[in-house]
This record gives C-alpha cells, structure tokens and sequence, in this order.
C-alpha cells in the first residue's frame, strides 16, 4: 500500500480526533483547539491512505536554531509500515540546516527514535507545566 505524503496545516477536526484517539492521546479530546494549534507550528507533515489520515508529525522552532518534534503519531492500522520513519525524515529535511532537533518519548519508543538517528541526553528530564483550569488562582 502507498501512502501519499503532504506538507500542511489544514485538518478537520474529525479527522485530528480519530487519529489523536486512536492512541488514546488526550489532544484527541479537544478537536477544534487541536486544528487550530497545528495552523501555528513551524513544520506539520501528514500520512494519508486515500482521504483517511494515516499519520501525523507537528513540529515547533525558534526559525533559526532550534525545533522541538511535538507530535509523532500513526494510527495503529498503520504502524509498523515505515510511516513514522517517513515522517520523522520529512522533519528532519526541513530543519536540516538547524543546530538542534529535539523531541520527549515514552521509554518504549526510545528504540524506534535511536533507529531513526536521535540519542537519548541522559543529562535532561523533561518536566510539563499543567495550568490550573480558567478562573482558578495558581498555588
């Protein structure tokens, strides 16, 4: 099967949801905030089978120095077909004259990254920041 790949930012909500849920992220709940936020990231690339979206990778930069791969996601009747590899090389190709391309990743997937030309910086943690729900004071 061939997938066609595309550079763009434009995505209904419907079809963010049920790519975003298939892998149970919580992005996937909040569909429209979703397809407005992937118009604002520097790079977004997409698998499609057909009109069905197969894959997605979103990517954030400073323009000049440094970008942070976001979202990396294949639905999961997609995986396992070098979809994830393809996507990760459309980023890396657009940020290419950058010094620093950078992503977090769950334990598991940290194989998959390093196959795909990415080290682990043991040196780092990432850490997140959840704001407390509108109208409440943070502590």
């Amino acid at each position: 099967m061939a997938f066609s790949y595309r550079d763009t930012k434009e995505f209904s909500p419907a079809e963010l949801e049920e790519l975003f849920l298939s892998v149970q992220w919580e992005s996937g709940r909040h569909p429209e905030r979703l397809a407005e936020a992937l118009r604002h990231y520097g790079a977004v690339f997409s698998a499609w089978d057909g009109d069905r979206l197969a894959g997605l990778a979103a990517a954030m930069d400073d323009g000049t120095m440094t970008a942070y791969v976001h979202y990396l996601l294949v639905h999961p009747r997609y995986q396992g077909r070098g979809i994830g590899s393809s996507l990760l090389d459309l980023c890396k190709k657009h940020y290419a004259g950058y010094l620093c391309v950078v992503l977090t990743s769950y334990r598991e997937g940290i194989p998959f990254y390093e196959r795909n030309g990415f080290i682990p910086d043991r040196a780092q943690e990432a850490m997140r920041f959840i704001p407390p729900p509108s109208g409440e004071k943070p502590l």
